[in-house]
């Protein structure tokens, strides 16, 4: 039974509970397969229809999920032969970008993410997923270091946004951000970004410059945050719901808007409800977009990436 529960999974708890006492009742001495198969099949359908109906925040309200999975967990099912290289030669270690060598589909790749914390001890350590500088400029380093083996980069996102205290604006947050999407734009190596949780503001930007962004289906991506938006616009951060409708946040919008490349479908229940199916998912999508990545000459690839770059969005001159 779920530990952590939405509040539009409450007729899901109801159900799973029943499940539960009723397994527990029975023991190992009575067999009640027969009695609990019709209540598993209508938890089944409950859930793909409470999941084919979310509204944009609670669609955020998944993507921030505490369990559902995190670039770790993928570089530990996806990948094989994870290395984890540290530090960005200039100031410290970031714990809240993690990357380093690995292996998709017998390819050898740069993997980097934004690491959340399960607990608060990990959170604090890792900054809620919020990365200073440093981790920028690890990053950057890391994909400096892919460019010159000739391996490709895979980004993972989730992250509120970048850190926005004084120590990280005191160590050039925002250069660090702009230098990211300057490198990654010339970068001579196919990038693929796959936004698996939140896609915060510049601070998921800043990985998130590829030549294919892939997005799981409950995860969001967005300039701002629904609450944040909504202090801004109206005052009031209970208008995040409206917040959450205007900025076009979820999958499917930027799907539409031609922001992303494809929409990873999750399990019914979200990632969080069943992680391997998840990383199934993923690790699909990736294999099929490296293979097809690799086989174009570097030259063409950055043409590619300038364009679609380039194709976004509508100037209008008066």
């Amino acid at each position: 039974m779920a530990t952590h529960t939405l509040d539009f999974e409450r007729p899901l708890l109801e159900l799973e509970r029943q499940i539960e006492e009723m397994k527990r009742a029975a023991g190992d001495t009575v067999d009640v397969t027969k009695e609990l198969r019709p209540l598993e099949a209508k938890l089944a359908e409950l859930r793909v229809e409470v999941y084919k109906n979310l509204t944009p925040m609670q669609r955020v309200q998944v993507a921030r999920h505490p369990k559902r999975p995190y670039p770790l967990d993928y570089l530990n099912t996806v990948f094989t032969d994870f290395v984890e290289l540290h530090g960005d030669r200039l100031f410290r270690d970031d714990p809240a970008i993690v990357g380093g060598w690995a292996r998709l589909d017998g390819v050898t790749v740069m993997a980097i993410g934004h690491q959340k914390g399960r607990d608060t001890k990990e959170n604090l350590r890792r900054n809620f997923g919020m990365a200073h500088p440093e981790g920028y400029r690890k990053a950057m380093r890391l994909m400096h270091l892919a460019e010159k083996f000739d391996a490709p980069v895979i980004t993972l996102v989730d992250t509120p946004g970048a850190y926005p205290g004084l120590g990280a604006e005191e160590r050039g947050q925002a250069e660090a951000i702009a230098r990211s999407l300057i490198e990654m734009a010339s970068l001579k190596t196919p990038i693929i970004t796959a936004v698996i949780g939140e896609g915060g503001s510049g601070g998921a930007l800043a990985v998130g410059l590829a030549d294919r962004v892939l997005m799981f289906e409950n995860s969001v991506y967005s300039v701002i945050s629904p609450e944040g938006c909504a202090a801004i616009l109206w005052k009031d951060a209970t208008q995040r719901e409206r917040a959450a409708e205007a900025l076009k946040i979820t999958a499917k919008d930027l799907l539409e808007l031609g922001v992303i490349d494809e929409i990873i479908p999750e399990p019914a229940g979200g990632a969080h409800a069943d992680p391997e199916t998840a990383a199934e998912s993923l690790s699909e999508a990736l294999k099929r977009h490296l293979r097809q990545l690799t086989k174009l000459k570097i030259d063409k690839l950055l043409k590619r990436r300038e364009e679609k770059y380039l194709s976004m969005g509508a100037l209008t001159e008066k």
